[in-house]
């Protein structure tokens, strides 16, 4: 089982990256190897709107016409068989980085070549806030309806706040555990 993490935080040890660690400690204790991927470190460009009618190649082929590193990093979750997304919550809404991708990733997927090796994928999201974590619960909202329009089996979205993050994290990692194990039929 081969899991992708990708986090839209800038803060590697930061409260989201705490809260990712968790869902992986219970992928890898289940077995699955994880790759990890924080988007501010990539070249992610946010959507151009390539054509007149502010769609482009997306529309036209499932894929980006920005050369960056959106692509590989689509590959990489269509070669996973399960799908982490973590952001920090700015504004009860998602971070930046994880914005501009997944703006651009549901633009791809509008087209069926797009969903090639996403649809139905499983996926969970984690959206932690920090100040006083209201927005925890909008932004998994924003989380869950941008991955389903991609096509995802969304099977979760745990929203965190800094308040309540160590009584998380066990219900984090068995989370993990339970994405690694689960049944490919359900």
């Amino acid at each position: 089982m081969k899991a992708i993490l990708v986090s839209g935080s800038r803060n590697p040890d930061g409260q989201t990256a705490q809260a990712a660690d968790a869902v992986l400690r219970g992928l890898t204790a289940a077995g699955a190897s994880v790759e990890r991927v924080f988007l501010p470190t990539r070249a992610i460009e946010r959507c151009r709107q390539c054509d007149a009618n502010g769609w482009g190649l997306c529309r036209r082929a499932g894929r980006c016409a920005v050369a960056d590193d959106f692509g590989t990093l689509v590959e990489g979750i269509r070669e996973a068989d399960v799908v982490v997304f973590a952001t920090p919550v700015y504004y009860s809404d998602l971070s930046e980085s994880l914005r501009a991708f997944t703006d651009r990733l549901r633009r791809t997927c509008t087209h069926e070549a797009g969903r090639v090796s996403i649809q139905g994928k499983p996926v969970i999201g984690v959206c932690v806030a920090g100040g006083g974590g209201g927005g925890a619960p909008t932004c998994c909202a924003s989380l869950e309806r941008t991955l389903s329009t991609c096509g995802f089996d969304v099977v979760d979205v745990l929203p965190v706040r800094r308040q309540n993050l160590q009584a998380k994290l066990a219900a984090l990692e068995a989370a993990g555990r339970w994405l690694a194990s689960r049944p490919r039929s359900v």
